[in-house]
Formats: C-alpha cells, sequence, structure tokens
C-alpha cells in the first residue's frame, strides 16, 4: 500500500535539508521533557528522526486508510438529521484511526498529553492528510483551537481542555461569522452578556462554521455593548450544550466528508478566554495565521494528489499511437505543476517556520523574562515577517492549486469531467481553498502593507548573507533583478498620489513579491542539488515573464480600468 510520506521525495528533501534547530530548541525549552515523557527527545538530531516516524505514521494513514474511503466521504458526505450532523462512515473511522495513532494533539504540549510539534511539521502533517481526503482535513487542522486556548488560555482552562483534545475526545471549530459578518469580522452582531454573579453567555447566529458539530467552539462575540467595533469583541470558549442548536448544515460544491454548519446560540453558557475586547485584535488573528497556514498545506496536499492523477493517466493515455506525454502541450503542463507545487511547499515551508520562530521567541520570553530586552528585535523582526508571509502564502498556494488542478483536469480530457476519474472531486474540493479563512482578494489586503513597509526586502538580504549563491551565477543575476524589479514597483506606488493605484495595483506587487521570495528559496535548494537547479531554472524563467509584465504595467501609471469601470459594468 502506498504511503504518502515516503514516496514523497520532495517532502523528505525538505525535512533533511532545513536548519530546523533553532526551532526545536525553542519548541523543547532546552529539552527540558527530556526523561520526563517517553517521547521526548534529548537533542534536536532525536527531535528530527521522530519528526521523521511521525510523518511515516501520518502518511502510512493518509495512504492506506483516508485515500481508499475518500470517494466513499465524499459522495456519502456528513449528513443533518433532526438538529444532529451525522458524519460519513469513513470520516467517523478516520477520526478513530488518528486517535489510536495518538495524533490528535499534534501541537499540544506533552503535560497534556500532546506531541509537542512545531508548526513546519504540523504543514507536513496536513500536507499529507490532505493529499488523501481534503474534507478530513477540516478536522484534523482544526487542532489550531487547542493551540489557541493553550497560547491564551487560563492555566485552569489548559488543564481542562487540552488533554481532551489530545485524546480526540473532543474536536473542535472556530465560531466567527455571521450571515451578515462574514468577512467583515468586526461587524459581528452575536451577543455575549454576563449575569449577576459573572457568568458569560452567548445569543445570536453563526454562519458558515466548519465542522460547528464539534464539541469544543471558540465562539467571537460582542462583549462591549458600546464599542460597535473591533475593540468591543471577545473570544469564548463554548462546550456544546442544549443551548446551542445546529439549524442546518451547507449543500457544498465540494469537501462533501466537512460540515459546514449554521449555529444558533440560545443564552449558551460560555467562559471567556484570555481578556475582554481582545477576541478579534489578537486572539483571532493568531488563530487566522494558523488557519492560512493550514489552508495552504491543504491547497499543497490537493495539488500534489491532481497532479500524481494526471501524471498516471497521461502515462497511460494513447493517442496519435504516442501517449500523451510525449506531446509538448501536455509535458509543459506535467512539468509546470510539479514545478509550482514545489515553488509552493518552499514557501509553505517558510511561513511555517517563520510563525514558529515568532511563537518560540514568545514562548521562550513568557518562561525567561529576563530575557525579554534581548529578544524583543528578533520577535518584533518575525512578528512583522509573520504579518507578511502568511497572507502572501495563502493568496498565491490557493491560486496556484487551483491552476494546477485545472491543467490536471484538462490533461485528462472528457473522462476528466465525470467521476469514474478522481480528479473531478480533486478540483471541487480544491475551489474552496481560494476563499475561506479569508479569500484571494482579503490576503492581498492583509499582505500589501508589510511588502510596502520592505518585510520582503529584509527577508531577502538575509538570504543573500546567510547563502553563497556564487556556485549558480546564472539563475542568482536573474532573481537579483527580481528584487530590484519589485523594489522600483513598490517605490512608484509609494510615491503616486492616487490611493486607488496602491489598491489597484495590490495583487499583482504581492504575486510579484512571491514570486521573487520563491525564486531565493529555490536557488537555495538549487546550491546542492542538481535536481532542484533545474527546477529553480524552469520556475526562474516564467517568473521573469511575470514580473515584467506587471512592473511594466505598474509603471505605465495606466488608469483606464479605474476611471472607466463604472461605464462597463454599471447597469441601467
Amino acid at each position: 500500500m502506498d504511503n504518502f510520506y515516503k514516496d514523497n521525495d520532495d517532502m523528505r528533501f525538505h525535512l533533511q535539508e532545513m536548519d530546523l534547530k533553532e526551532i526545536i530548541e525553542m519548541k523543547e525549552d532546552r529539552f527540558a521533557d527530556f526523561e520526563k515523557y517517553a517521547d521526548a527527545p534529548e537533542n534536536a538530531e532525536e527531535a528530527l528522526e521522530n519528526y521523521g516516524e511521525i510523518l511515516e505514521l501520518v502518511g502510512e494513514i493518509a495512504g492506506e486508510y483516508l485515500f481508499p474511503m475518500a470517494a466513499d466521504v465524499d459522495t456519502r458526505g456528513a449528513v443533518y438529521e433532526n438538529g444532529t450532523v451525522i458524519y460519513a462512515r469513513g470520516t467517523e473511522e478516520s477520526i478513530d484511526r488518528l486517535k489510536k495513532a495518538n495524533l490528535m494533539g499534534f501541537t499540544t504540549p506533552r503535560k497534556y498529553g500532546g506531541l509537542n510539534l512545531p508548526k513546519i511539521i504540523y504543514s507536513m502533517a496536513i500536507e499529507l492528510i490532505s493529499m488523501a481526503d481534503a474534507s478530513f482535513m477540516t478536522i484534523f487542522g482544526l487542532q489550531e483551537i487547542a493551540e489557541t486556548i493553550n497560547h491564551f488560555g487560563s492555566d485552569e482552562q489548559r488543564d481542562r481542555y487540552l488533554p481532551l483534545f489530545s485524546k480526540g475526545e473532543v474536536l473542535g471549530a472556530m465560531a466567527l461569522t455571521e450571515p451578515d459578518a462574514g468577512s467583515d469580522l468586526p461587524s459581528v452582531k452575536m451577543k455575549a452578556s454576563q449575569d449577576e454573579k459573572g457568568n458569560w453567555f452567548l445569543n445570536g447566529v453563526k454562519r458558515f462554521i466548519t465542522n460547528g458539530c464539534a464539541q469544543v467552539l471558540l465562539v467571537m462575540a460582542r462583549s462591549e455593548e458600546d464599542i460597535d467595533d473591533a475593540r468591543g469583541l471577545s473570544l469564548f470558549i463554548y462546550r456544546r450544550d442544549e443551548n446551542m442548536k445546529i439549524r442546518r448544515i451547507e449543500d457544498k460544491f465540494g469537501i462533501h466528508g466537512s460540515p459546514t454548519c449554521e449555529l444558533q446560540f440560545d443564552n449558551a453558557p460560555a467562559e471567556l478566554l484570555g481578556v475582554r475586547k481582545r477576541g478579534l485584535i489578537k486572539y483571532t488573528m493568531s488563530l487566522m495565521n494558523g488557519a492560512r497556514l493550514g489552508v495552504s498545506a491543504q491547497a499543497v496536499g490537493i495539488a500534489e494528489a491532481a497532479y500524481r492523477e494526471a501524471r498516471s493517466y497521461a502515462s497511460k493515455r494513447i493517442q496519435f499511437s504516442q501517449k500523451i506525454d510525449s506531446f509538448p502541450p501536455v509535458y509543459e503542463m506535467l512539468t509546470d505543476m510539479k514545478v509550482n507545487i514545489e515553488a509552493s511547499r518552499s514557501l509553505l515551508y517558510e511561513a511555517s517556520q517563520i510563525v514558529d520562530l515568532k511563537e518560540g521567541l514568545d514562548k521562550k520570553i513568557l518562561l525567561h523574562p529576563e530575557l525579554k530586552f534581548e529578544l524583543k528585535n528578533r520577535l518584533r523582526k518575525f512578528d512583522n515577517l509573520e504579518s507578511l508571509f502568511t497572507p502572501m502564502l495563502k493568496c498565491y498556494v490557493t491560486e496556484m492549486g487551483n491552476r494546477i488542478c485545472y491543467d490536471a483536469l484538462q490533461v485528462h480530457g472528457g473522462v476528466g469531467y465525470t467521476r469514474d476519474f478522481i480528479i473531478e472531486r480533486l478540483c471541487r474540493d480544491m475551489r474552496i481553498t481560494s476563499i475561506y479563512e479569508g479569500t484571494t482578494q482579503l490576503q492581498v489586503v492583509a499582505a500589501i502593507g508589510a511588502l510596502l513597509k520592505g518585510f520582503a526586502s529584509e527577508r531577502i538580504e538575509d538570504y543573500e548573507s546567510m547563502y553563497d549563491f556564487s556556485s549558480i551565477p546564472d539563475l542568482f543575476s536573474p532573481v537579483r533583478e527580481f528584487k530590484v524589479k519589485l523594489e522600483k514597483s513598490l517605490e512608484y506606488i509609494k510615491g503616486c498620489d492616487d490611493q486607488r493605484l496602491r489598491d489597484y495595483h495590490a495583487r499583482r506587487l504581492v504575486e510579484m513579491g512571491a514570486d521573487t521570495i520563491i525564486s531565493y528559496l529555490l536557488l537555495i535548494s538549487a546550491i546542492g542539488s542538481m535536481r532542484k537547479k533545474t527546477v529553480a531554472r524552469i520556475f526562474i524563467s516564467k517568473a521573469e515573464y511575470r514580473i515584467n509584465h506587471s512592473m511594466n504595467y505598474i509603471l505605465s501609471g495606466d488608469k483606464s480600468l479605474i476611471d472607466g469601470f463604472e461605464d462597463v459594468i454599471k447597469t441601467s
């Protein structure tokens, strides 16, 4: 049977090549857990070995159990009956399989029964799960709920909830959006009120809640009646009881195994997470960074599965007495798919490490406050990088994944449009990735400010100081020019008086930034790998065209669409 980790050479290449020593040491707090827990490593080398073994286990479960059931899960879907959500049989079996394998507390500290793994390994695991069944990722990937409680909850809340998550006795969900507050989270209306004893109660409706049938939900609600913006919102832990009714589940285009629920809260008892007024400003933004990583990993996993289906089909399908993978239009699509998956994976793993380093520095300062002054500048740096990389990642990778699925179906031709082949399900499942947890357009809004502040250029300077590219001058030369062209475009936009131009070109700039950073990441891999040198060359040659095209358009100052769009799209 297939093991999705053992047969993924690129993922294993990254695990071997990445320098995770600092992340491991911060996550392990100088290996303080060694000898306290049976699975705690003594040093970084042992931790890396553990990571490989855990990923191999996830890859085995994904390949041997989740994947064979995925088609049936998609056909049956989650079902709503008499106010109750019933998972598809395959989903239930997959949850049970992961519980028995002790994989439901991936990033949770060992003292609460978890594995204490960093985000980079969690992203890899989500990718493997998503290759098998993208809908199941929305259950496995919601371990982020436990992570948020761990970061911001009280000791008593951690003690009470985290062991339940680690054992798989409860699943989680984040209840943020409402019928009239989708992406516009500052306008959330759900009311949180206190009785005379200080107990909190929730009243209102939440909609489009992934896995809303879970036992523990993080619910954003308005705790301050006199504040109608983001400052009036707090985050609450809600343990499901009879005071919350599931009104319906959505009939969706894809990820059928994942129930998307509408919830009615009627005086539902809840408890405050952290402190009041920070529900959106701090806690939900942290939660969303994790969600961006998770959905991006999901997109890379689905794209990998789509590529494998296309490659397999093209290697067997004969037309005009030839296998179709010998025709240039087909092998160009296949090659672009593979190159862009590896490019996306590089950006995913870089963003995951940035989040790990930021969270590690936060934890280090919390545990060792005497180091706060020494570490504050590094913490600020990685906080800035996180603000750029997580939205840029989701914007770039999910759009890339949708194009890969489109091409993979095209390789199949007419049969790909039937349910006889897996690719149609993968295309449906992929489509949501550029929509939920913040659309591509909102990721651009989130990323453009950080890009204009120069955070991408600062990271590129890190790469140039940390790595010696002298062995690949033919590749390094054009990539250095990418940086120059990106900075020239950014400076032009910053110097414009017309704010509309900044908004209009924001996506082009973010995509230029992603292309430039990915090119550097592929150069780093190419230093020691001939195969990666070829991958980098192909990516860079096409990125050069995209970057030049965007720069020339931006610098032209053309406003024809900005000035004329109303005449084109307005109706009488």
